[in-house]
């Protein structure tokens, strides 16, 4: 497989022949408005600064060049915004977490949606949607419902991509079925001024090495959209004083790995 980051939780995995673009935010820099009180969200860190914070490091035509589907893990818009809306094919094949979510991409013009479930198969690789909690507490209703994915085939090491999620039981489950090899985390510790985490930390990445302790983690989500506070040093510091460096990868917006 190989496994390439485009921009904030934007990937596109290369798994058993078949190519997938996972949770297209394809805006130019500055071109949306801040999470925060400009969109009816509480006070957020760098509020005065536009979304996306940096650049596509390609054009999108070449991010989306022969892609075979989509996986959308929720429909927030830095994980699915108008750009990808509008330069995306209306026929590609595309996964969504739900119905609810299913209709509101259909509504869009895309004409095969299809939703995930625990046990999807696209072109003999298996997909299995997998559970997330997009923060703790009360932050946790207002995030919404969010999910995973799993990919399994038998040319391939087993991948979890685990989505908006902060570590909790859950991923502990995924982890101890799936045993993956190979796991995407979404680790900016994004969070609003109130609230906490909605998505990893580095506590949150330690508690996945410590489950899964021979895998290989990428940490995605940073530094893109306004209100981050895990920044790749950090993360990489961390993970070099934990002695985890080997397993742990920061990848830079544009570069790739392959397993």
């Amino acid at each position: 497989m190989n496994i390439q980051l485009i921009r904030n939780a934007t990937i596109t995995v290369e798994y058993a022949g078949k190519k997938f673009l996972i949770d297209p935010m394809l805006a130019e820099k500055g071109t949306l408005p801040a999470f925060g009180p400009e969109v009816g969200l509480p006070e957020a860190p760098r509020q005065d600064q536009n979304n996306p914070l940096v650049g596509l490091p390609t054009s999108i035509e070449d991010v989306i060049q022969d892609i075979d589907a989509v996986i959308v893990t929720h429909l927030h818009p830095d994980h699915w915004d108008m750009a990808a809306i509008e330069a995306l094919p209306k026929d590609i094949k595309l996964f969504s977490q739900n119905e609810e979510d299913a209709t509101e991409i259909r509504n869009a013009g895309f004409k095969n949606v299809e939703v995930l479930q625990e046990n999807t198969v696209f072109d003999d690789i298996q997909l299995i949607k997998t559970k997330g909690e997009h923060g703790r507490g009360e932050i946790l209703k207002a995030a919404g419902l969010v999910c995973g994915v799993v990919f399994k085939h038998s040319s391939e090491k087993t991948l979890y991509i685990a989505g908006d999620t902060v570590w909790y039981e859950a991923v502990q489950e995924v982890i101890d079925a799936h045993k993956p090899e190979v796991i995407v985390v979404n680790a900016g510790d994004n969070q609003f001024n109130i609230g906490g985490s909605l998505v990893m930390g580095k506590d949150d990445v330690y508690e996945v090495n410590k489950a899964a302790p021979n895998a290989k983690i990428i940490a995605v989500h940073m530094e893109a959209v306004n209100h981050w506070t895990l920044s790749r040093e950090e993360l990489k510091n961390f993970a070099n004083e934990k002695g985890i460096s080997s397993l742990v990868s920061v990848p830079n917006d544009g570069q790739s790995y392959s397993f």
